[in-house]
């Protein structure tokens, strides 16, 4: 396999119906969530290979968080566990605030260790993909991850990085040192400006970050656009005119759509605009991984010829 390798907490969603509070909510529809998924989904939408690897429960949230991964093209690797799969609530409190509650304490997720990670499996890759998520879920977690990234350079892997900082896991204390610790050891770094300046200069978060020693430094911007240093070379591509329905997921959507081109071999402004548009098709459909685009759609979107 010359494709992505993630691995992280995948988890099923609940999303309430309408806006409002939460005991207002007219149904739910349920989904499945986790950035790691969602980006291992959006690669595979994109033609590229995608690997998840993480841990799910015997119950029927683990099951349909494989077989949904599995429909969309990517291969699981899924590390049976005796505990329950995570679940995630989401609704709209308003037009602009969209409140999650988490329940991934104790889950299967949350029990990842190193020794599920195999190593043939990293040294297969054409890239390593992790997330600040992972590391705050436990002691284990931690551990897995910084085990994966450590495997993957000692190998010759790109690793790759999205800080994706979640206040509600951990402290911006207990968290700086460590993403800081996992930015130095990548390849390719993503954060928003709001996430970089948590341990590096926020007058220029791209150049902080770039400080640190990854070689391609993108810095999400939303409605903005993004800012990236890429071998030393600064870039900046402004979003796309959308109208946007659901913006949780668009992250992930861009990192999928830098890495999916980067495992292709496109040079970096053509990365950098498959990432934008990605991101901006994916706020235009509710949920988390169901607005991802495949070359298509973002041909469309754009109006260039992103479909190769």
């Amino acid at each position: 396999m010359t494709g992505l390798l993630t691995l992280g907490e995948a988890m099923g969603i609940f999303v309430a119906d309408g806006i409002g509070p939460l005991d207002r909510a007219r149904g739910f529809t349920l989904g499945v969530a986790g950035a790691e998924s969602n980006v291992a989904i959006g690669v595979a939408r994109l033609g590229g290979a995608a690997t998840w690897l993480g841990r799910l429960g015997p119950d029927a949230t683990g099951a349909l968080i494989a077989a949904r991964m599995r429909a969309a093209g990517v291969r699981v690797l899924a590390v049976p566990d005796e505990a329950h799969t995570g679940l995630m609530i989401r609704y709209q409190r308003s037009s602009r605030f969209i409140q999650a509650d988490y329940h991934r304490a104790g889950s299967a997720g949350s029990r990842l260790t190193p020794a599920d990670v195999p190593r043939a499996e990293i040294t297969a890759a054409g890239i390593v993909h992790v997330t600040g998520i992972t590391p705050a879920l436990s002691d284990t977690c931690r551990a897995a991850v910084f085990h994966a990234v450590e495997e993957a350079r000692a190998a010759g892997v790109p690793v790759s990085v999205d800080v994706n900082y979640r206040g509600k896991l951990w402290s911006v204390y207990d968290a700086a040192p460590v993403l800081r610790d996992l930015v130095s050891r990548a390849d390719v770094v993503f954060a928003s400006p709001e996430e970089a300046a948590l341990f590096v200069d926020p007058d220029d978060p791209a150049d902080g970050l770039a400080k640190l020693g990854p070689a391609e430094v993108i810095v999400k911007d939303g409605a903005r656009g993004c800012v990236a240093l890429i071998d030393g070379e600064r870039h900046a591509v402004p979003a796309l005119t959308v109208t946007a329905v659901d913006t949780v997921g668009a992250g992930d959507a861009f990192v999928a759509g830098y890495l999916a081109d980067r495992l292709a071999g496109a040079d970096a402004d053509r990365r950098l605009r498959t990432a934008i548009a990605a991101g901006a098709f994916a706020v235009t459909v509710p949920g988390d991984c169901e607005g991802l685009p495949d070359r298509a759609e973002l041909g469309a979107l754009s109006g260039g010829d992103i479909v190769r």
